[in-house]
């Protein structure tokens, strides 16, 4: 006869059992590393999180997303907050603020490229962004008074041999100063660093000549013709932040996780590998943000459980 003791027991062993199954199925994704929450790169709603920064980020936290890598929005700051007062606000929706983009150098707008509209369509300003050639150590200290481990160049000037030498000096002179302040430095690409400027390319000379870790955006990787895994392996560990897009199978733009060609399970069964602890879904200007960031979760769940 099955007494409570006895019941509890078996309820126990079978609840042990399944966490250890899942555990293994982790393993089998990540080698020993755990598998990191899903986080979400907040550019993907810049468009629409200024609206209404609190509810935006509820919406967000509802969705599952757990942690959170902030960008530049409309009202400058951290979304019209400071450090302190965003990453109590996401605390409070039981988010975990993990890592913050800035720019590199002052931002210009490309040649020919026509001012930012919003959703209807009508042009709008951005506040002056500071920046790590300028303000590097104002940045710096902002973030890590409010405890965020990581902070990211967004982007850096290396059309030139002398743009490249300065940026990689701006990237050598934030990671020190991040080491300093008990953070982590990163740098995150797009396609054109894979792309030769003078004969070299400009992501080689970032990876040889700085120590900095690199958050790889795996849709622009693809785009220049870059096998994850095998960068993966020619540097393992270095890859400690990923960002988490899709592409088209014309290669022309980035796709809610799950609707284009990358080959998701081939790359997170090399995270270990890559050094990965943290990864953000990012979808550059969708038509609909948070229809995108649900695909994305969904196709994540049926990938990684």
């Amino acid at each position: 006869m099955t007494n409570r003791r006895s019941f509890i027991k078996n309820t126990t062993a079978l609840a042990a059992g399944g966490l250890l199954l899942k555990e293994k199925a982790f393993a089998g994704i990540l080698g020993n590393t755990a598998m990191p929450p899903a986080g979400l790169q907040l550019f993907t709603l810049f468009n629409v999180l200024d609206n209404d920064v609190p509810g935006n980020l509820k919406k967000v936290a509802a969705i599952g997303y757990k942690e959170i890598e902030s960008a530049f929005g409309k009202k400058g700051g951290f979304y019209g907050l400071s450090a302190k007062e965003f990453s109590a606000l996401l605390k409070d929706l039981g988010l975990s603020w993990k890592s913050h983009h800035v720019l590199g150098a002052p931002f210009k707008m490309p040649a020919g490229a026509k001012p930012p509209v919003g959703p209807d369509g009508k042009p709008f300003s951005i506040p002056p962004m500071k920046n790590l050639t300028e303000n590097m150590q104002e940045l710096v200290d902002s973030v890590a008074e409010a405890g965020v481990p990581y902070l990211v160049c967004a982007n850096t000037p290396f059309g030139t041999t002398e743009e490249l030498k300065a940026s990689i000096d701006t990237l050598n002179k934030t990671n020190e100063a991040c080491k300093k302040a008990g953070m982590t430095f990163a740098y995150h690409n797009h396609d054109a660093e894979f792309k030769a400027v003078d004969g070299k390319i400009p992501y080689d000379a970032m990876l040889a000549d700085t120590s900095c870790v690199m958050e790889l955006d795996l849709c622009w990787a693809v785009k220049a013709g870059i096998d994850p895994v095998e960068i993966f392996k020619k540097h393992p560990g270095r890859f400690q932040l990923w960002h988490v897009k899709d592409i088209d199978k014309d290669m022309k733009g980035p796709q809610p996780v799950g609707t284009g060609i990358i080959d998701w399970k081939r790359i997170f069964n090399n995270a270990s590998t890559s050094g990965m602890k943290h990864y953000f879904v990012e979808h550059d200007m969708p038509a609909d943000p948070f229809a995108s960031i649900t695909t994305s979760m969904e196709n994540l769940k049926k990938l990684i459980g």
